[in-house]
């Protein structure tokens, strides 16, 4: 069974809700479609009932009728969750006039969803910009306690099987803090060990990847991955983590224990934190392309909540397959 599969099977294990915003675009109904026939999720689809009924029938989808639907303009609820962004948002100067107006944004509600306890997790972004999505809810959902950064992960499944466990390794930040600190990719570390093992399905080895392994090079780049390793080994003592170390030394056996012997990491790393978003978005896409492995993902790491953001030009497979990923955020396994 490959890892996209044993996904699959673990979101019909838990039946979470997910709440897919962009409820009335068409990929997103023939994703809906799919995830409601394999149970994947509890399905709720935000937008105009007669629109989303009447697609569903010209699109020849047999199972949307299982999906909870809510109009964002006329929902039962609307002034409770009018009030309820008042109060989260009143000390930022938000008025209870633009609140009800926001409340009406497929977007917003959704996260008022999640925050209510009427959902477990969110994707969107088929036809969103991405700072679209997060804006709600970095406002709503916020992040995770003792986290103040997102971040965005990939799983990715090589053909040689040599590498991280039977081909499977986690790469970030690949997709949204450009520079973090070394506060901030220590954060990064811990949050996407955990990704590791809900999604992943693997017990992180972490390597906080540099020019540099154990002192080779002297320089205030190096500086901040040691401190950065420092800092993740003190919010996650368990954490099996290692660095500054270089890619070759995280992920080949004799250079690691060439380079840093001893190390529990070094030679069989499966998790790579890169310096910066740059290093890691040129990374993940080189081994996709070079190598012919799945990138699945991104995968956004720190929020309080599962919250994912599509790709604009995402497939229908893309989409079951972030639900899936997001069902299994949601259950924390």
């Amino acid at each position: 069974m490959n890892l996209m599969q044993s996904i699959r099977n673990n979101a019909k294990l838990h039946s979470k809700r997910i709440v897919l915003a962009e409820g009335t675009e068409e990929r997103t109904l023939k994703a809906a479609d799919i995830i409601l026939e394999e149970e994947l999720a509890q399905l709720i689809l935000l937008g105009s009932e007669s629109e989303i009924s009447q697609k569903s029938t010209e699109l020849g989808l047999k199972n949307i009728q299982k999906a909870r639907i809510i109009d964002p303009i006329s929902h039962a609820k609307k002034e409770e969750y009018t009030q309820m962004l008042y109060e989260i948002r009143k000390s930022k100067g938000l008025t209870i006039e633009q609140a009800g107006k926001l409340v009406e944004d497929p977007l917003y509600l959704a996260v008022l969803l999640i925050k209510a306890g009427e959902a477990d997790g969110e994707v969107a972004g088929a036809l969103n910009a991405t700072g679209d999505v997060l804006r709600p809810a970095f406002q709503i959902v916020k992040t995770l306690p003792g986290v103040s950064v997102v971040s965005g992960a990939f799983v990715m499944i090589m053909k040689d099987k040599q590498w991280g466990d039977n081909g499977v390794m986690v790469f970030a930040d690949c997709a949204v803090h450009p520079n973090p600190t070394a506060a901030e990719l220590a954060q990064i570390a811990v949050v996407t060990a955990k990704t590791a093992k809900a999604i992943a399905r693997i017990e992180p080895r972490v390597a906080m990847l540099s020019f540099s392994t154990k002192g080779s090079a002297k320089h205030e780049m190096v500086d901040k991955i040691v401190e950065a390793t420092r800092i993740a080994r003190e919010m996650d003592p368990t954490l099996v983590i290692d660095g500054e170390m270089q890619a070759d030394a995280a992920i080949v056996p004799s250079v690691g224990n060439s380079k840093a012997p001893g190390s529990d990491v070094a030679g069989k790393a499966n998790v790579l934190v890169f310096p910066t978003l740059e290093v890691g978005n040129i990374a993940y896409k080189l081994v996709q392309r070079l190598a012919g492995a799945e990138a699945v993902g991104p995968v956004l790491q720190g929020m309080a909540a599962p919250i994912n953001d599509l790709s604009r030009g995402c497939s229908v497979e893309d989409i079951v397959n972030l639900v899936a990923i997001t069902a299994n955020q949601a259950a924390g396994v």
